[in-house]
């Protein structure tokens, strides 16, 4: 590896990651909603961001690459399913024996982005059906876009993948929401208990393809806040999840990743602690609740790398 002025992107990330020092500090960046903007508006073609093209407008603007990742694996659903659309909103409907489950995503054209209206699992009485349908999933690799990928980086960046998040995390954020959650916990904690052992069964399998991808780095990607999931969550329903998954990935010489990118207080320590090689996409005060400077004493562990320390909202308008 190079020292001095003339180490790539590729480099200076691979030297942090070795413990290492590099050349100066890298500047890697997220540029996909970014990117889906411009396209939705016409500035860039469909298919961008998989393309080499969308590599070398990150070389232009002197960004390393790592993100967005994607999961390696396809789910197969062995259950009936139906989607369709009305308007802006987007529909999906799984049909079980044990009962029926219906979700809504809404796009905002103002964001270019979507988000749920209603949740596929919205109180105990479903997770009879949304166990059936995780018991009745199977996963396929799908390495082909990773290894294409690779050839497209370079010395731009690293190649990330993804793993399934934590089963609690992806009710959290996905399925269920944490008002939904925080009452199915409250409601019905062995039934609850037994949903997401369900899906941990599942979830280890889809895992284990993300860790023997192509991948260089590995991300369990939580999307995490304090302020919705705190201590007793983290302890109680993921630790031992990630835990898990953190040595896996470390046992096949890559290194892990997990995304949080809300509040850092009440939880930051928690995540350092399962020996995960970084926390990423850290928010710094004003837009989070900690400034840099205490991100280290806070975190409390040496051994992982706090990445981030740049607010959405300083970002110049497009």
């Amino acid at each position: 590896m190079r020292s001095g002025p003339t180490m790539t992107p590729r480099e200076r990330i691979l030297a942090l990651l070795h413990g290492d020092r590099p050349d100066q500090v890298p500047w890697f960046g997220d540029l996909d909603y970014w990117a889906s903007a411009l396209i939705a508006r016409g500035k860039k073609p469909a298919g961008f961001t998989r393309s080499a093209e969308y590599l070398q407008w990150h070389r232009s603007l002197g960004v390393g690459f790592y993100l967005q990742g994607y999961f390696p694996f396809r789910a197969i659903l062995d259950v009936q399913e139906r989607t369709w659309h009305e308007g802006n909103r987007r529909y999906r409907e799984l049909v079980t024996p044990k009962g029926n489950l219906r979700e809504c995503w809404e796009y905002l054209p103002e964001s270019y982005a979507e988000a749920p209206i209603e949740h596929l699992v919205k109180t105990e009485e479903d997770l009879p059906a949304f166990r059936y349908v995780y018991s009745h999933t199977s996963w396929e690799a799908d390495y082909d876009f990773a290894r294409q990928r690779v050839e497209q980086i370079g010395d731009q960046g690293i190649l990330l993948c993804y793993l399934p998040k934590s089963p609690f995390m992806h009710l959290v954020a996905l399925e269920a929401g944490i008002a939904a959650v925080t009452f199915m916990v409250a409601a019905a904690p062995d039934e609850f208990a037994e949903t997401l052992a369900v899906m941990q069964s599942t979830f280890d399998k889809a895992a284990r393809i993300a860790v023997d991808s192509p991948a260089e780095v590995l991300m369990i990607p939580e999307n995490l806040s304090a302020e919705v999931v705190g201590r007793r969550f983290f302890e109680k329903y993921m630790r031992v999840y990630q835990e898990k998954w953190i040595r896996e990935i470390a046992g096949a010489g890559k290194y892990s990743f997990i995304h949080m990118d809300g509040t850092l207080k009440g939880l930051v320590r928690e995540e350092a602690s399962t020996g995960v090689s970084v926390i990423e996409a850290m928010t710094p005060a004003p837009v989070g609740d900690l400034p840099i400077d205490q991100w280290a004493a806070q975190a409390d562990n040496p051994g992982t790398i706090l990445w981030g320390g740049i607010p959405g909202d300083i970002s110049r308008p497009m």
